[in-house]
């Protein structure tokens, strides 16, 4: 693959960027495509309370809302995926995305838990004479709004440095944008690229950086914020406020985010593990390797969870043959269950995927220096032109074993509900992190979810700045097979009961799972805007009893 590092932004290769960002506060902000909007859209009567209806305005189309009340209009499209919002749930002010779980404040349009970046756009409602108008001025046909932000300037001598090149650093670093903030931000990645959507990788292997960039190069270029590529933390030390990097150089920093996310698992102890065509897949190159070499190729993928399932669904009718390895019965059984984890493997089985269950690898064979076949512990030869290793990852946190930060004893950074690690002026986001999570009685958990990794970047920026916040968001997933795409929020670990309504066979289900007497998170299938609802339920602090389900 070329490395070129075509998508560098703040134009620097060392760990200051002396002298190579532009003028810190030159342009104020990006170009805005606009369009007025002006015209009565409906009668007053013709909505109910709490009711959410779309209207046509002039090129774009506006979410009105009837809420205790008064009436609000936004955009009416999500601005992560493009969700139609109105199919969403709509709770305390706010309106929840019915695919992925974004939440939109109804008065503003702002976006106020992820995924996405963006807001929406934002209309004036007034009432005339029986009848809802709406007028303003906002980008109505983009349906996206980036929220005002400021500019670095020469006078704030301050540096915020934020080490890692995922959705949690971008979140942090747009955060302290919006919230004023006009001092230095440096973010540094291990990667040779921009940040970009990591979860794409695995639903579509062959997509290119330029694809799924979370952000295009003038926009960090506008708002002053630098990345760094090729840059790999070696150590922090919190006394002299500095990261040390691979390549040498050293960056100081007044506040630091860590934001490293996970490395992939693999399966080095094993005879064999060096051979050409062994990959796991949590960076770009290794996405792009599985699409080559996966094509009209003989498969395995080692693992039955999330990524080995989205790799297998990318790959069936491209390469020859799939299968899937797994040590449970059913894959996703420890998540979903041993009948929502039945239906996937039957899904995958009739597009011709074939599953071996309760074996692991012992070792890989090959040919010159290419696999050419996967053994079993069981015994059970499988062949292999190309192997994807999909067992879960590991916290990136092996450069502060030495260190001062507290970690737990599986490495994940220990914060609080702030963010904030155990040394001053140090926080941490994302897939490394346990957290206190309010709807688990504030046990310290592990969450990996993109939704989640965004949130605790705010939540972070906002108290690198002083702003006192503490999370407060409901875990909220999802992943997608031949289409299809299945939801899942709240925090199931340890549920004692699954009850499914809704037809599982047909694929069309809501799942249950309960713990004691009351649900604890709730999964489905073409059954929208359930999990929506079900996650504004938890954020409220409500309660769903076992008895209200089971009827």
């Amino acid at each position: 693959m070329n490395h070129n590092v075509d998508f560098l932004v703040g134009g620097s290769t060392s760990s200051e960027g002396e002298g190579a960002q532009k003028q810190r506060g030159e342009i104020k902000c990006l170009p805005k495509e606009e369009v007025s909007v002006d015209g009565i859209v409906c009668k007053v009567d013709d909505m109910k309370d709490g009711e959410m209806k779309v209207y046509d305005v002039g090129d774009g189309r506006v979410l009105l809302i009837r809420d205790k009340g008064n009436f609000h209009a936004i955009g009416a499209k999500c601005t992560h995926y493009g969700a139609p919002l109105v199919n969403g749930a709509l709770c305390n002010g706010r309106v929840r995305c019915p695919w992925h779980g974004a939440c939109f404040d109804i008065k503003t349009g702002d976006i106020e838990d992820f995924p996405g970046l963006d807001s929406l756009p934002r209309f004036d409602v007034e009432i005339v004479e029986g009848s809802v108008k709406i007028h303003g001025t906002e980008a109505l046909s983009s349906n996206r709004r980036v929220k005002q932000m400021e500019c670095g300037s020469p006078e704030d001598d301050r540096t915020f440095l934020l080490v890692g090149g995922g959705y949690a650093s971008v979140a942090c670093a747009e955060t302290l944008r919006q919230e004023g903030y006009k001092g230095k931000i440096i973010i540094m990645t291990n990667e040779p690229f921009l940040p970009y959507d990591r979860p794409k990788l695995s639903k579509a292997c062959n997509a290119t950086a330029n694809d799924i960039l979370l952000r295009k190069p003038e926009f960090y270029s506008v708002y002053d914020i630098e990345i760094l590529v090729n840059k790999k933390a070696v150590s922090v030390d919190t006394m002299l406020r500095s990261v040390s990097f691979e390549d040498g150089t050293i960056s100081t920093y007044d506040k630091l985010m860590i934001a490293t996310g996970g490395n992939a698992r693999t399966l080095d102890k094993l005879e064999g593990h060096d051979l050409e065509n062994i990959t796991p897949l949590r960076q770009l190159h290794e996405a792009h390797l599985v699409a080559e070499r996966g094509k009209g190729k003989r498969v395995v993928v080692i693992g039955t969870s999330f990524i080995g399932l989205e790799v297998a669904s990318y790959l069936i009718g491209k390469a020859t043959s799939v299968t899937l390895v797994g040590l449970m019965p059913e894959p996703l059984q420890p998540i979903l269950g041993t009948k929502v984890g039945g239906m996937v493997r039957k899904l995958f089985e009739d597009k011709g995927a074939k599953f071996v269950f309760g074996s692991s690898p012992a070792r890989f064979l090959g040919s010159g220096k290419k696999i050419t076949e996967v053994e079993l512990e069981n015994g059970t030869k499988l062949p292999a032109d190309l192997c994807v290793i999909g067992i879960g990852v590991q916290p990136a946190t092996e450069f502060l074993k030495e260190g001062s930060i507290a970690l737990s004893q599986n490495g994940y950074i220990m914060v609080d509900k702030s963010m904030k690690t155990s040394r001053d002026d140090v926080y941490a986001a994302g897939d490394l992190t346990e957290f206190p999570l309010f709807m688990a009685g504030d046990a310290k958990v592990n969450i990996q979810h993109w939704q989640m990794a965004g949130q605790q970047g705010r939540i972070a920026a906002l108290n690198m700045l002083g702003k006192d916040t503490e999370i407060r968001s409901v875990p909220f997933f999802w992943t997608v097979f031949f289409g299809k795409s299945l939801r899942y929020t709240g925090y199931g670990v340890g549920h004692d009961d699954i009850i499914i309504q809704g037809d599982l066979e047909g694929m069309k289900f809501i799942a249950y799972y309960t713990k004691g007497d009351y649900v604890v998170a709730v999964a489905s299938l073409n059954f929208d805007p359930i999990v929506a609802q079900a996650a504004e339920m938890f954020n409220a602090g409500k309660t769903i009893t076992k008895a209200e389900v089971s009827g």
